[in-house]
């Protein structure tokens, strides 16, 4: 197995834990890393590289950031580097079957879901604003489409009342990371074989801003369930109106209770939360950020912005 020839291809953060882990393992030689480019970031857009690829660098392994992972030269590169096995974890391109069929023992990706539900690209945020009970991580031998390939082998995960899609985020990438170096010895030496997903595949489509905005007239669970699973990003936010001016607020933490009120009002504030009425129950906001301050505490927010029974959130 030391000679086992790894291609990583990985962005974000969530694949870090992934690579470590696999380094760490001593399975194989990780011979390279297909990431995205570099991206314009902050006031000054200067040019951040992404997380793989400073973990990488810290380890000497050689880095290829093609445009396209259709690329035709970025291809021969790949075949010129005799990768053995792929390990995909959120590189955020489709990749071609010309690219898949290189390496003898194709390509594993590590999706975080318990496929097939929750195909795409945003499986964490979708699980907790459906108010899912049970998440997990499927290591599938991938093919041409998206999410579609044979399960190589599963593992599941409990969501608490209390995850958020961040929390959830750092729980299933190390689940994937310890998975794919238990799975990997078997797969290669041909003792575990990939299944064909079942029938009943469900989609996570990408998560657009406007998706974070609260709609009072929802549920309080479901209202919940938005802001977790928007934190860290787009967020959940809401508009308060508060005689002829608006505050726009993002709200960061909140619970459930079961007292009836208008959607969108008021109903009760004091430094152990802002009750807000709901189409169904209500909400009691615990943490909460208005538009360039910082994410504070109720009793730390209505220090400096007083709240009165009765005024209004904008819902819709």
């Amino acid at each position: 197995m030391d000679d086992l020839r790894i291609l990583f291809f990985g962005t974000p953060e969530i694949a870090c834990p992934v690579l470590n882990t696999l380094l760490e393992s001593k399975l194989g030689k990780v011979v390279a890393v297909v990431t995205q480019p570099d991206k314009q970031k902050g006031r000054d857009l200067q040019l951040q590289p992404p997380p793989v690829k400073e973990l990488a660098q810290a380890h000497g392994i050689p880095v290829l950031q093609p445009v396209s992972a259709r690329d035709a030269a970025f291809i021969n590169s790949v075949k010129e580097l005799q990768a053995d096995l792929m390990i995909v974890i959120a590189y955020g391109q489709i990749l071609p079957q010309s690219l898949l069929d290189i390496s003898r023992h194709g390509a594993l990706n590590i999706h975080t879901s318990l496929l097939p539900k929750y195909r795409g690209a945003a499986p964490i945020q979708h699980a907790v604003l459906n108010g899912d009970r049970e998440t997990g991580v499927t290591i599938m031998k991938m093919d041409a489409g998206m999410d579609t390939g044979p399960i190589v082998s599963m593992e599941r995960v409990p969501i608490s009342e209390n995850d958020t899609a961040a929390t959830l985020h750092d729980t299933l990438g190390q689940v994937g990371a310890n998975l794919l170096v238990e799975t990997i010895p078997g797969y290669v030496r041909g003792e575990i074989k990939p299944v064909p997903q079942p029938e009943g595949a469900t989609y996570a489509g990408k998560i657009r801003k406007e998706a974070g905005r609260i709609n009072w007239s929802d549920s309080a669970e479901s209202i919940g369930n938005r802001i977790r699973a928007f934190n860290p990003w787009p967020g959940t936010f809401t508009t308060l109106r508060s005689g002829e001016k608006s505050l726009i607020l993002k709200i960061w933490k909140a619970t459930q209770s079961s007292e009836a009120g208008e959607p969108g009002k008021i109903l009760r504030v004091g430094d152990n939360g802002i009750l807000v009425g709901c189409g169904k129950d209500s909400l009691r906001i615990l943490e909460l950020q208005k538009e360039g301050g910082k994410r504070l505490s109720v009793a730390q927010f209505l220090a400096g912005n007083p709240m009165r029974v009765g005024e209004e959130f904008i819902h819709g």
